[in-house]
């Protein structure tokens, strides 16, 4: 909830790791091994001498795949650690370019003895490739997503963005009965307390064999045990669709549940490039499974079709792997992966300039790549929702606090209670008066419960007071 740039009051409540089990985020574990500031620091010795199990490794973002590899690299064989790297699309890391750094397996690496055959027994859905030419409207998924829900009881609609899921939400809202709690929408607009009330509801209604329809943006894609009858996938990486039909048929009950690939019409992703570059990798997938399913052992989302899925974008994306930066980021053009490695632009300006190489054995430009990296391209910051009776006691509590240490308890209950927020969206909210801090200095903003919405989550506009409210 706090921003990177901290204040020394914000210092005093940040975590360092010093506990025996550490669950965080990748992103925060980029950010303690490459990031600027002490905070990253102070969690770096918990790294060596330790078990790392990184889940659905195939989130690592694009840029920071070559870094990521040598610090592996580095933390098992110099810091004595063990790595562990889960996921059932297991992307290629040990096969990109190994002068820059690839992966290096263990020589019996894979934890299943024979993954084709495990892929096989597990085999619990088909996937439909719905693919047609000038794509699905919202109004024709929204109509696929009702028809299946009554077919097979129930339905989950995955889309790329949460635009898209408000709008199919609200079509299906016309098609299924929403008083009934049959419908549920899944965004990260929704603070974490929201999002587990709606799966608990969810699941509940899953295990009674009770008609469910579900719209969500990818975030349940991973780690999130829920088993529909059917699902429905917006066009996305050949992973994506993996992981979405994992929401499929989860359970094995007899009958195949069945995974329909949608493109859909009107949808923009030139700000989502990961996703793009992972739709267009999986089209020439698809288009090659059409042509000859048999080399794919008639399975689209098995191990043969995902590795030609990461070849094809890895190959695709190959330069944006050693984390690329741009002038006026820092002095010139460079890589993040040159700049703590060779740094060869620096030091042939310094040999030209002075005629000799620098006469200094680290030649890494520290500061500048740790005030260059972004895990993520946009940082969010924390807002802090009043979510319920619960989330509004908070917000009051956290007001009224002026203990230290009561203040730290009080913000890890808060992070149930907190969207991530984009900095257009802050500015606007900002601008609205929809924000405030809960004191002065701290920087912990909370929102103006006018604009948190009981079915959408976190509104840039004053929410309906007609909107029915689900606590």
């Amino acid at each position: 909830m706090t921003p990177e740039q901290q204040t020394w009051r914000e210092k005093v409540l940040c975590e360092n790791w010093d506990a025996p089990v550490v669950y965080t985020t990748m992103v925060q574990l980029l950010e303690a091994l490459f990031g600027a500031g002490t905070r990253g620091a102070r969690r770096m010795h918990q790294l060596s001498r330790a078990v790392l199990i990184f889940d659905e490794v195939q989130t690592l973002p694009i840029k920071c795949a070559h870094l990521f590899n040598n610090a592996i690299n580095f933390l098992t064989a110099q810091g004595d650690s063990t790595v562990v790297l889960c996921t059932a699309t297991q992307p290629l890391l040990h096969q990109v370019a190994q002068d820059k750094g690839a992966v290096r397996l263990a020589p019996d690496h894979e934890l299943m003895p024979d993954k084709h055959r495990l892929f096989e027994q597990l085999k619990r859905v088909t996937v439909n490739d719905a693919r047609k030419p000038g794509g699905w409207s919202d109004q024709e998924v929204a109509d696929l997503a009702a028809s299946e829900m009554r077919r097979s009881g129930s339905c989950l609609v995955i889309v790329n963005t949460k635009a898209a899921a408000r709008r199919v939400f609200e079509l299906c809202a016309q098609l299924v009965d929403i008083q009934d709690a049959a419908l549920c929408h899944l965004s990260t607009d929704m603070c974490p307390a929201h999002r587990k009330h709606e799966l608990a509801k969810l699941r509940t209604r899953l295990a009674s064999h009770k008609p469910v329809l579900c719209v969500s943006t990818q975030l349940i894609e991973a780690g999130v045990d829920v088993d529909f009858g059917t699902v429905i996938r917006f066009m996305a990486g050949l992973d994506s669709i993996a992981q979405a039909a994992g929401r499929c048929n989860r359970n094995g009950r007899a009958e195949r549940g069945t995974v329909h690939v949608v493109n859909p019409q009107d949808e923009s992703l030139d700000k989502l490039v990961d996703i793009q570059k992972g739709r267009d990798a999986a089209l020439r997938v698809l288009d090659d499974f059409q042509q000859d399913p048999a080399s794919f052992q008639y399975d689209v989302i098995g191990p043969t079709a995902l590795t030609a899925y990461y070849r094809y974008y890895f190959f695709e994306r190959q330069a944006d792997m050693t984390y690329p930066v741009a002038a006026g980021d820092i002095a010139q053009s460079d890589t993040l992966l040159n700049l703590l490695s060779r740094n060869h632009a620096a030091v042939d300006e310094f040999s030209s300039r002075h005629d000799s190489a620098p006469n200094l054995f680290f030649r890494q430009a520290f500061m500048t790549a740790a005030r260059a990296f972004k895990a993520i391209d946009a940082p969010t910051q924390g807002v802090i929702v009043p979510y319920g009776e619960a989330g509004r006691a908070l917000v009051a509590d956290l007001c009224a606090a002026y203990d230290v240490e009561l203040e730290f308890t009080l913000l890890r209950a808060a992070q149930q209670f907190t969207v991530n927020v984009f900095p257009h969206v802050l500015r606007k909210l900002s601008d609205a008066g929809a924000l405030h801090e809960v004191k002065p200095d701290t920087r912990i903003l909370c929102l103006d419960e006018r604009y948190y919405s009981a079915v959408f989550g976190l509104s840039a506009e004053p929410v309906s007071p007609m909107e029915p409210l689900h606590d």
